[in-house]
């Protein structure tokens, strides 16, 4: 199999299992709404258009470098393993997942499991994918879907802490942040 189809498949098996697993959501109560949601959203966007394989090569792109076959099966699989904590993370919080920054009815402070790694373990794990697949990709493009990508999750991130800092209370939100730092593990915050 291409490598690049090996990409697509990860890809989009995470992108159609994601949009299903949406439907064991619990209730929303508040929801953030402000132009700050449409920046990180249309910036995460353009990066994942960047990050397809097709986009380098209807762009005419050469490869910066040469990873080889080895070497792309070995991105996939860190591409896998990124994928894989981002559902960990996902299962982990049940039905106060949300796609977008809102809190949901019996909301709470979740710091075990890959919560007591990172704050944003989700992200964390989309963005070693993205890093791993632009790796493989290496084109100017596969880069800038990179740094699009994480700032985008990054912002998206920034956002969330203030929304739930106001709505869980500071002093436990404060607390958590205090001891668990936000994207990578073993940084201190």
């Amino acid at each position: 199999m291409r490598p690049g189809v090996l990409f697509d498949i990860i890809w989009i098996g995470w992108a159609l299992s994601w949009v299903a697993a949406a439907f064991w959501a619990g209730r929303t109560e508040k929801r953030v709404a402000t132009w700050e949601v449409w920046t990180y959203r249309l910036v995460i966007a353009a990066g994942a258009v960047l990050l397809w394989h097709r986009t380098a090569q209807r762009l005419g792109e050469t490869k910066l470098w040469h990873v080889g076959y080895n070497g792309a099966y070995f991105l996939a699989g860190v591409t896998l393993a990124g994928i894989l904590f981002a559902w960990w993370a996902r299962i982990h919080l049940g039905r106060l997942w949300s796609g977008s920054i809102t809190l949901k009815q019996g909301h709470r402070v979740v710091d075990t499991g890959p919560y007591r790694l990172v704050r944003h373990p989700i992200y964390t794990g989309l963005i070693a994918a993205t890093i791993a697949t632009a790796a493989a990709q290496a084109t100017y493009t596969g880069i800038a879907a990179a740094v699009l990508v994480a700032g985008g999750l990054w912002l998206k991130a920034r956002i969330e802490e203030r929304f739930l800092a106001a709505e869980l209370g500071q002093d436990a939100y404060a607390a958590y942040r205090s001891r668990v730092p936000m994207l990578l593990p073993g940084v201190r915050p």
